[in-house]
C-alpha cells in the first residue's frame, strides 16, 4: 500500500502537467510580473504631474480649467486600488484602465496649452519634466505589450483543449486584458460604393497662343 501512494501521486503529477496545470503556474507568474511593470510605470508617470503641473501654473496659471483636469485625473487614478487581485476582476480593471485613459487625455491637453507660452517652453525646468514624461510614456507602451502578450498566452491556454479542462477544475478563467478605446472604429472597415460610375478624368486644357505668335499647327 506504502508503494501505491507515491505512484499514485506520481501519476496524478504526470495527468496534471500534461493537461496544463504547469502552464497555467508560469503563465500566471508571467502575468503577475508584467502587471508589476505596468503599476511600475504608470506610477512613475503619476509622481511627475505635481511637477508638472507646478511648472506650468507658474506661467499659465489662468489656465485653471486644464490644470484642474491633470489634477483631478491623477486623483482618480490614485483612488483606485491597484492590487495583483484587479487584473483577474473585468470591472476593477476596466476602471483602472478608463482612469489611466483620462490621465493620458488630460496630460496632452496640458501640454497642447503649454505650446502657447513662449516662456514655459524654455524653461528647463519644464523640458526636462516633459522629457521624463515622454519617456515615461514609451516605457508604458512597452509594459502594457508584455502584459498584452503575456495575457494572450495565458488565455489561449484556458480555453483550448484538454488545458480547459484542468482550467474548469481548478478555477482559472480569462483574465481582462488592455484595449483601444477606438477598437471598434478600427475594426470597421471603410465603405466604398463600388456601384458609382466612375467619372472621366478632366480635359487637358491646351495653352493658349500667346499675343503674336503663330498658331500651333496640330
Amino acid at each position: 500500500m506504502r508503494l501505491r501512494i507515491p505512484a499514485i501521486f506520481a501519476l496524478l503529477a504526470f495527468l496534471l502537467s500534461g493537461c496544463g496545470y504547469n502552464t497555467f503556474q508560469t503563465g500566471d507568474e508571467a502575468i503577475k510580473s508584467a502587471w508589476s511593470e505596468v503599476l511600475n510605470q504608470y506610477q512613475r508617470r503619476a509622481d511627475l504631474v505635481p511637477n508638472l503641473v507646478g511648472t506650468v501654473k507658474g506661467y499659465a496659471s489662468h489656465e485653471k480649467d486644464v490644470l484642474t483636469q491633470v489634477t483631478q485625473a491623477r486623483a482618480q487614478v490614485g483612488a483606485i486600488q491597484a492590487t495583483p487581485e484587479l487584473v483577474n476582476n473585468p470591472e476593477a480593471f476596466a476602471k483602472f484602465q478608463q482612469a489611466q485613459a483620462g490621465l493620458s487625455s488630460a496630460l496632452s491637453r496640458l501640454l497642447v496649452v503649454a505650446e502657447n507660452y513662449p516662456q514655459l517652453k524654455a524653461d528647463a525646468a519644464f523640458r526636462d519634466l516633459q522629457a521624463q514624461l515622454e519617456g515615461t510614456e514609451n516605457r508604458i507602451t512597452v509594459a502594457r505589450n508584455r502584459y498584452i502578450k503575456a495575457v494572450e498566452g495565458y488565455n489561449v491556454s484556458v480555453r483550448t483543449f484538454p488545458n480547459n479542462l484542468t482550467a474548469m477544475m481548478f478555477g482559472y478563467t480569462v483574465k481582462p486584458n488592455f484595449s483601444v478605446d477606438n477598437e471598434k472604429a478600427i475594426s470597421t472597415a471603410p465603405k466604398v460604393d463600388f456601384s458609382a460610375a466612375p467619372q472621366p478624368p478632366p480635359a487637358t486644357a491646351r495653352p493658349s497662343p500667346a499675343a503674336g505668335s503663330p498658331a500651333p499647327s496640330y
